[in-house]
């Protein structure tokens, strides 16, 4: 599954612990660190602190809007999550009482703070987040596991990171195909991108699911699939009542969805071809912790973060000064999210980059998209090192405990994958 979404090798040289994460919700605990909106008694906006079990962002946001009887689009959050995971984060709700949401009874979620703010959350108000994992059944000795994860956290720290790969739940976790999605609609081929969404049944989802998705593959049959389908199926049932009413309008049974998971299909496709680079530059030896000419590096911004706006060209005059701002934590080498607007490396970084994009026969403007103008993406640059904060990593009894404080947008489960070197 890793290779199918561009993820191949490890930054440390560990043989790996195996085991399992996510044997259960409560396994995986995620909590926000964000720059809430401030309280204004009297404000339009309730900003709630909420913990939820087993929730999709999507899925979450719709029973939200359900439950409240308000649009989706009065519901503002931070950043997306895992669903497989017990997580506590921020949302705003326009004109919505904080009363209602104190009351608020929804399956595992609870309301632990809400107050009024003048101004909703924003994606950009998600700073990081802070990560407790816990990896069951390793698949070696205690004794062995204890000195194989010491050492994977010493070389990690040595690096200040890990290879900042977008996780397979980036592109689905039980149906790897956001990227799949979003490749179909770059190219135009919207009749193909409903069908890897509503129909492409993939092997090891439910039987339930893999069997309507077949049957629609196999038969084209929509008003079929509009009764095989369960209710639980939202996303699906609504492209499918939009084909059934307009057969030949892809692009309005596409519109059905909710503009972030849109988004979510382009951004996909985007993460697949970072996730190559990446690998690509890994296999052949590139560092990620430092740079090399040709590279373009990311400042620290005020906040201490990635700064995605600003890039500093490394050249063999300013190499060492550069890559001592690296391993001072405050830059990071990037590497290309291609779109509309590309800004490549130089020299051996920039000439993976283009042989990625040339292979998939990608041109910048593929990513203006006429069709759906607002999932356009311009693209930009990301930091290929995910930095980390107060790491600990630990055998306790016979699981692997983890705990970590990582940047917006890093996936604690690339960080996972170099303690166990498994899928």
């Amino acid at each position: 599954m890793e290779r199918d979404v561009g993820i191949e090798g490890y930054l440390t040289s560990t043989p790996g612990v195996g085991g399992t994460t996510k044997a259960s919700a409560d396994d995986f605990i995620v909590e926000e660190v964000s720059s809430p909106p401030p309280k204004s008694a009297g404000g339009p906006y309730a900003i709630a602190t909420i913990r939820v079990r087993n929730w999709e962002t999507n899925r979450l946001v719709r029973e939200f809007a359900r439950a409240l009887h308000i649009s989706r689009r009065r519901i503002g959050f931070a950043g997306t999550k895992d669903k497989r995971a017990l997580t506590t984060r921020l949302f705003s709700f326009e004109n919505v009482p904080v009363e209602t949401l104190s009351s608020l009874r929804m399956k595992d979620l609870e309301v632990l703070d809400a107050y009024p703010s003048d101004r909703p959350l924003e994606i950009g108000d998600l700073t990081g987040n802070r990560f407790r994992v816990l990896v069951r059944g390793l698949a070696v000795p205690v004794e062995k596991a204890e000195v194989i994860v010491a050492e994977t956290a010493r070389q990690l720290r040595i690096r200040g990171g890990f290879a900042n790969f977008f996780g397979v739940q980036r592109f689905g976790s039980v149906r790897p195909i956001t990227h799949v999605v979003g490749r179909h609609i770059v190219r135009g081929e919207f009749r193909e991108a409903v069908d890897a969404y509503v129909a492409n049944p993939i092997p090891g989802e439910g039987p339930e699911s893999y069997g309507v998705r077949a049957a629609l593959r196999d038969t084209g049959d929509v008003p079929a699939a509009l009764r095989a389908y369960p209710k639980s199926y939202g996303f699906e049932k609504a492209i499918l009542n939009h084909l059934a009413a307009h057969p030949d309008d892809s692009v309005g049974a596409l519109r059905q969805l909710p503009f972030n998971l849109l988004l979510m299909f382009v951004h996909g496709y985007q993460s697949y071809l970072f996730n190559r680079i990446l690998s690509e530059r890994m296999r052949r030896g590139l560092p990620i912790h430092e740079p090399v000419a040709g590279d373009l590096v990311l400042p620290a911004d005020k906040r201490g973060l990635p700064d995605r706006d600003r890039t500093i060209d490394v050249t063999c005059d300013n190499l060492e000064r550069v890559a001592g701002r690296c391993h001072e934590g405050k830059a990071w080498v990037s590497a290309i999210l291609f779109g509309s607007e590309p800004e490549f490396a130089g020299g051996e970084p920039g000439q993976i980059e283009k042989e990625v994009v040339a292979s998939e026969g990608l041109q910048p403007n593929d990513f203006i998209i006429p069709e759906i103008p607002r999932i356009s993406s311009r693209g930009t640059r990301r930091e290929i090192l995910a930095p980390i904060r107060d790491l600990e990593a630990a055998i306790v009894g016979d699981d692997l405990h983890l705990s970590v404080e990582l940047t917006r947008g890093a996936y604690a489960t690339s960080l996972v994958r170099e303690f166990t070197k498994s899928e």
